[in-house]
C-alpha cells in the first residue's frame, strides 16, 4: 500500500464542493483503542482567525457527536469513488451496533497523536478543534432549513484548524 506524503493545504487542487457533495468525507474521532466514524457531506473549508480551518456539522444524535465531543482532534477522510459503498455503510449504521470497520473493510491507523483515519483514503486533513456552536433554528434566515430537521436534532457546528493534511502520492 502506498504511504501518504505530507502535503500543504493551499497546494490542494480539488473542487472542495465536488468533495463534499458528490464524494463525501469521513468525519472520524476518537482514540486508536475506541472510535467512531461517520459520512458526512455538509461542511466547508476556509480561512479563519488566521488559520486553514474545517468546518463541521455533527448531530447530537450520532455516535459521533459524544467522540467528537471528547477529542481535542478529528480527521477529515476522502476516498476515491471505488469505496462509495463504504462510505454509504457509515452513514447509514451506527457505531453503536456495528463495527464500521469490519463491515467496509477499512483498516483503521492513526495518522498522527490523537488521530484516526484510514488506510484507504487518498487525502487526510488532520484537524484541532478550536470552536463550537449549536445551530439555533431562531436564527434561520430562510424557514425551508427546518425541513432539514424533523426531529429538531440540530447540528453542532465545530470548526477545527487543518493541522496537517496528507494525500497519497
Amino acid at each position: 500500500m502506498t504511504e501518504f506524503k505530507p502535503s500543504q493545504v493551499k497546494s490542494l487542487s480539488d473542487n472542495v464542493f465536488a468533495l463534499l457533495d458528490d464524494d463525501w468525507m469521513l468525519i472520524t474521532a476518537g482514540s486508536t483503542k475506541k472510535w467512531n466514524t461517520m459520512t458526512a457531506s455538509w461542511g466547508g473549508f476556509g480561512i479563519l482567525w488566521n488559520k486553514p480551518v474545517a468546518f463541521i456539522f455533527v448531530r447530537p444524535t450520532r455516535h459521533t457527536y459524544r467522540f467528537t465531543e471528547t477529542a481535542t482532534r478529528f480527521t477529515l477522510s476522502f476516498f476515491e469513488r471505488r469505496w462509495k459503498k463504504a462510505l454509504l455503510l457509515c452513514g447509514s449504521k451506527s457505531g453503536r451496533d456495528t463495527d464500521k470497520a469490519k463491515a467496509t473493510g477499512l483498516t483503521s491507523f492513526s495518522p498522527g497523536p490523537g488521530l484516526v483515519s484510514f488506510r484507504q483514503a487518498r487525502m487526510i486533513l488532520a484537524c484541532r478543534k478550536l470552536y463550537h456552536s449549536d445551530l439555533d433554528p431562531r436564527r434561520f434566515l430562510d424557514p425551508r432549513i427546518e425541513r432539514n430537521y424533523p426531529k429538531k436534532d440540530y447540528h453542532r457546528m465545530y470548526v477545527g484548524e487543518i493541522v496537517r493534511c496528507l494525500r497519497r502520492p
